[in-house]
């Protein structure tokens, strides 16, 4: 099982999503009988790619995926859950304090009104075309950083897509297929990279 023995506090969670998140329509009605499969385990897959000790953010993070569900898997890392809508982060700050994730925090603004951060890694799902997502999430990466979208079918095309803002950015991408343990179709990723650090 993906979870190991964060379990217990996944399905904590996958309670709050199923009820709170479905009744404030921050999760659609018909999400409650599938939260495991469309969504837990496929976020799940996501938290092998992120390195260790990282500063991670998620962005347009909405209910909480994949942020929550990473950083449910990996409480070595520093989460910075980030949603411009009221409703929504209400919505986090309970989740975070019911899973008792204090190395969690929860910004109410958009990507791109976010400034004087950096981090190691951004996290996508669900956001935006891949085009626009690198233009939100490159500004908030350290030199060297990865954005890591879940994208599905879509992300070999959408890569391709980006060719001119991976140009003019200096950064490389490519399709990775993550959670072979554990999905019967494994999840897409696309990972970008950016430039390291000049010397």
């Amino acid at each position: 099982m993906a979870f190991g023995s964060a379990l217990p506090l996944a399905r904590r969670y996958a309670e709050l999503l199923s009820t709170t998140a479905v009744d404030r329509g921050i999760l659609g009605p018909r999400e409650g009988a599938r939260i495991w499969a469309r969504h837990l385990l496929n976020c799940a897959a996501v938290a092998e790619l992120v390195p260790d000790a990282a500063s991670v953010a998620d962005l347009g993070s909405g209910a909480g995926l994949p942020g929550i569900v990473v950083a449910l898997l990996r409480p070595d890392l520093d989460m910075v859950l980030i949603e411009p809508m009221r409703r929504r982060t209400a919505f986090l700050h309970e989740c975070v304090a019911a899973l008792r994730l204090d190395r969690v925090e929860v910004v109410q603004t958009r990507a791109e009104q976010l400034t004087g951060r950096r981090f190691d890694v951004a996290l996508a799902r669900a956001v935006a075309p891949l085009p626009r997502l690198l233009t939100l999430s490159l500004p908030l990466l350290q030199p060297g950083g990865s954005l890591l979208a879940l994208k599905g079918a879509a992300g070999t095309a959408e890569l391709a897509a980006s060719a001119t803002e991976l140009a003019a950015a200096g950064a490389r991408g490519e399709v990775r297929h993550c959670g072979r343990a554990w999905l019967r179709h494994p999840a897409t990723v696309v990972a970008v990279t950016t430039p390291p650090r000049r010397p």
